[in-house]
């Protein structure tokens, strides 16, 4: 695998990753717990900002590659 083959991917997973947070999001009030639906909350932002890291890391990592091309 390539290194844009690999950064495709990986950019690929994080977008699928995302997509399926943001299905749990709206299912949390059916619940009816709320001490859950507030830990649930927490943790499903804390996934985004991590998430949201290694996707700017890739993207960091892609323009480095593109400004060797220069």
């Amino acid at each position: 695998m390539t290194r844009p083959e690999a950064i495709q991917q990986i950019r690929d997973s994080a977008k699928a990753i995302a997509l399926q947070m943001m299905k749990i999001h709206p299912a949390l009030p059916h619940l009816q717990d709320a001490e859950t639906m507030s830990d649930c909350l927490k943790s499903l932002h804390e996934m985004t900002v991590h998430l949201e890291t290694v996707k700017k890391k890739i993207g960091k990592l892609e323009r480095q590659d593109d400004s060797t091309l220069l």
